[in-house]
């Protein structure tokens, strides 16, 4: 029998220490160590590893131009959302983990999108739920796929070998926080089972060239629970992000080794499922039946998507001392820069009021290209005169009170126009490029923040 030790584990970064210390020497972190009784690895090796193993050969240094690029192999899921995040499609042999809120919808994104792939076996391994349970809840869903097989195992031993018996093409592990390895003595969950079984996964999904996708839990703080070395061996991390009490879900990219860290998908929560949005502009603008002060139409970008998004702003006499400043789904700081920028370029007098902005839709906006549509709905708010419901806009404020220039501005304009607007507000330092580019749509090209004021008429 091989000598059990105890350890202390790191539970934000997961550093190894021989005995119990108050601060991280390697992430700086306080009271994050945890005591673990741990086995070393035995020298035989897993029986799942009988086959996919192999013999071992020693790798030997070759020169960067004698390696042969081969072509990626994907597979293209009936989910755009999904394929557009992961980068067109899910890689064979990647590591893709997931991680979201409890309850947000991770597990039903993932077994729906294995009844949505009939034309490939998928293997559905979940160690929480009973096979009744993710029964229940495929009974709900519209897609019933004939070549999904279940399987509710948390050791990982005995995971690998049906893995080997039943040659699946996709792989979906539900939790890797309940997973268990016999290489290691330690509850499951805790810091070193978390890395061990993620260590064994990435070997045999590299070996037999068979994707898994694992779902994660989080923290409280809302990162990713278990070691930062897991976020690290993993091909792709993927944030299932949205308010349980909302209907749309974010499915955002952390980390891509395959393509974009910039996408984004967009889904709607309903009893049967999840509904892939395709454009997400038409549930980000409010229907309103009257005009409103205060809300502007901002043309903006996340990954290669263009969007419209509404920003709602309200500006109120401060019933204290101190106004207070808020945002909800943007920097405050550049908030404040855009109401210093205001009161010096444009003469508005906003020391004493409350400045609140809003993104709608919970989306969480840094592009600069939303600076002016923020700038014209805090003037709108405070001098109560409703803007035109067919203008939007699209551009950056510079401290001068200057418009500055935004990248990609003909995709933005053409979301706008698809959209019905019938007026778009632009740099003009875009210079000629767009002059009779655009029909069905009045390009405005506009150089000081004054300008604009006057052309929407805020005020005479």
């Amino acid at each position: 029998m091989a000598k059990t030790k105890t350890v202390f584990f790191c539970q934000n970064c997961g550093h190894e220490s021989p005995k119990w210390l108050g601060k991280c020497p390697s992430c700086g972190q306080w009271n994050t160590f945890v005591e673990e009784v741990v086995q070393p690895a035995s020298k035989n090796a897993p029986a799942w590893q009988g086959q996919s193993a192999g013999v071992k050969r020693g790798n030997k240094p070759k020169k960067l131009a004698e390696v042969e690029q081969g072509k990626e192999e994907r597979l293209t899921s009936p989910d755009a959302e999904l394929n557009r995040v992961l980068g067109g499609g899910i890689v064979k042999g990647s590591l893709v983990l997931m991680g979201g809120e409890p309850g947000i919808g991770k597990s039903t994104l993932m077994l729906q999108l294995a009844l949505q792939m009939p034309q490939i076996k998928v293997l559905y391994v979940s160690g929480e739920e009973s096979e009744q349970q993710i029964k229940m809840r495929a009974g709900r869903m519209p897609q019933q796929g004939d070549n999904c097989f279940l399987l509710t195992e948390t050791a990982m031993d005995n995971i690998f070998q049906q893995v080997e018996a039943l040659e699946p093409q996709l792989v979906i592990l539900d939790s890797i926080q309940t997973m268990h390895s016999a290489q290691v003595e330690a509850a499951a969950g805790s810091v070193s089972q978390v890395r061990q079984c993620a260590a064994e996964v990435m070997r045999f999904a590299k070996q037999a060239s068979i994707p898994f996708i694992l779902i994660g839990h989080i923290t409280k703080e809302g990162s990713l629970a278990g070691p930062k070395v897991l976020e690290h061996m993993v091909d792709t991390v993927l944030q299932f992000e949205g308010d349980r009490h909302l209907s749309y879900r974010i499915l955002r990219t952390q980390k891509n080794r395959f393509g974009s860290t910039a996408e984004l998908g967009i889904y709607e929560m309903q009893s049967s499922g999840l509904r892939q949005v395709s454009n997400p502009s038409e549930i980000l603008i409010t229907q309103r039946e009257e005009s409103l002060s205060g809300v502007a139409i901002a043309a903006t970008l996340e990954g290669n998507r263009p969007l419209l998004i509404e920003v709602q702003a309200l500006a109120s006499t401060a019933a204290y001392g101190t106004p207070q400043r808020s945002a909800t789904g943007f920097d405050i700081k550049r908030l404040n820069m855009l109401l210093a920028v205001l009161e010096k370029r444009a003469g508005l007098r906003l020391g004493n009021y409350d400045v609140f902005l809003n993104m709608a839709g919970g989306l969480r906006i840094d592009d600069p290209a939303v600076d002016l549509a923020i700038c014209v709905a805090i003037t709108s708010s405070l001098l109560d005169v409703p803007l035109p419901d067919t203008v939007a806009f699209a551009a950056e404020l510079g401290l001068g009170g200057e418009i500055r220039a935004v990248n990609r501005v003909e995709g933005r304009i053409t979301e706008a126009q698809k959209l019905g607007f019938k007026e778009i507000l632009v740099s003009k330092y875009h210079g000629k490029a767009l002059e009779g580019k655009f029909k069905g749509i009045k390009v405005v090209p506009v150089g000081k923040l004054e300008q604009v004021i006057r052309h929407l008429q805020l005020r005479g």
